[in-house]
């Protein structure tokens, strides 16, 4: 089994003129690579995955798939509203080559904990690969409780989940209720270093896009003022403004119904990014 552990970058999508920039792409996973980022989560909610459609999702795998070490582990974002969906979608990312699965806890129609339950089990029993939980409550409104991770996690392909409440206590109870094997990915940049003393086991990140080794040595504290300006508007806004203004993406074009950011923002923005020496 490969590494799922350290720090993986949610990958955003690079776009011009609404097509998916594969230059800038290209630039992206080179600059990532050469900084130190230990695995990549492809489709997730970073690459604006609701506005890909399938073949877009398939050519960026494939072309991220070609630029990694055979050693690099790819994460591939299939989860949905919809359990069929999303057993449909993890099957596609097996076929692909996929490592691994990053399944979000299902967003707007807010099932109950049995519900979430039935819904991973049967998306974990659908392929043979690793399956990550996804628990985003800032995004999907319902949250996974930990009696129910610590059920899931006796399914034999749930062998982790990246928690992004930024809820320290949480991660310390789920530790406390999985053992030492389930592996604990924070998803929130800011909390990050608290969280790795709370037992964690590394970042699914945004941040690591902009400062990759000050994430990889867990100073996240000594940037907040650049996190908080990367999460100023929804992400994946501000990051690919900021990915823009450093050269790495030619735009920092959004799909809709993201926008680009606001100037206020973006100057707020140089700023912090000034601050650090990365303009």
């Amino acid at each position: 089994m490969k590494k799922f552990k350290g720090i993986i970058t949610a990958l955003i999508t690079p776009f011009e003129n609404s097509k998916v920039d594969f230059a800038s792409l290209e630039r992206l996973v080179d600059h990532q690579l050469k900084n130190g980022v230990e695995g990549f989560v492809i489709n997730g909610t970073t690459a604006e995955s609701p506005t890909l459609n399938p073949q877009e999702r398939d050519e960026i795998f494939k072309k991220v798939k070609a630029m990694v070490p055979a050693e690099f582990p790819l994460w591939m974002g299939t989860g949905s509203n919809s359990t069929e969906k999303t057993v449909e979608d993890s099957r596609a990312a097996e076929k692909l080559g996929a490592d691994a699965l990053l399944v979000v806890v299902p967003y707007y129609n807010k099932p109950p904990q049995r519900g979430l339950f039935e819904h991973f089990m049967k998306v974990a029993s659908a392929t043979g690969l690793p399956n990550f939980l996804y628990n985003v409550p800032g995004r999907t409104i319902t949250s996974l409780e930990v009696d129910t991770v610590k059920k899931l996690a006796e399914h034999p392909q749930i062998i982790g989940i990246k928690e992004a409440t930024g809820n320290i206590d949480l991660a310390k109870q789920i530790r406390a209720a999985c053992g030492n094997e389930f592996i604990m990915l924070s998803g929130d940049d800011g909390t990050y270093d608290e969280f790795m003393m709370a037992g964690g086991d590394g970042v699914i990140s945004v941040a690591s896009h902009v400062i990759p080794k000050a994430m990889k040595a867990q100073k996240a504290r000594e940037h907040l003022d650049l996190i908080n300006a990367l999460f100023s508007e929804a992400n994946p806004i501000p990051v690919k403004m900021a990915m823009h203004l450093m050269g790495v993406i030619k735009s920092p074009e959004c799909r809709l119904p993201l926008v680009t950011l606001s100037d206020s923002a973006t100057e707020k923005l140089k700023i912090e990014m000034k601050k650090k020496d990365l303009l």
